[in-house]
């Protein structure tokens, strides 16, 4: 492996590990984080870099709308048609589903990139760039 792939690789892997730490350590923080890397090295890197940023940098914005847009909904809407505590149980179980789904496809995209291959989060996820 030349160095040009190591770097490729180490891309992918930190990609994937502040799509992780989005979601878990450092919210928001590691997200912009990840968005420097992504306006920064978008056009510049090998292909293995590219799709996993890409992948990470998409995702991470679709996942945080699913999470906070879709979690307020379910509070709002059923508020007002069950009251607060049907509303919280089921926002509670929402966000649950989604956040431990994002997580998992998370750790496989970190094992992808560990092991030099692409990666591309199922529904959400960006088509992969050629």
């Amino acid at each position: 492996m030349d160095d040009i792939d190591a770097q490729d690789r180490t891309l992918a892997v930190v990609a994937q590990s502040l799509y992780l730490a989005n979601l878990t350590l450092l919210p928001g923080v590691a997200f912009a984080i990840l968005a420097v890397l992504w306006f920064r090295h978008a056009g510049s890197s090998g292909v293995l870099g590219r799709n996993h940023l890409r992948q990470t940098f998409w995702v991470s914005l679709y996942g945080g709308m699913l999470i906070v847009l879709v979690t307020a909904a379910v509070i709002v809407l059923l508020g007002q048609i069950h009251g607060s505590t049907a509303a919280w149980v089921a926002a509670i179980l929402y966000f649950t589903c989604i956040h431990s789904t994002l997580l998992l496809l998370g750790v496989a995209g970190l094992a992808r990139a560990l092991a030099g291959q692409n990666f591309r989060y199922p529904v959400i996820g960006p088509r992969l760039v050629p």
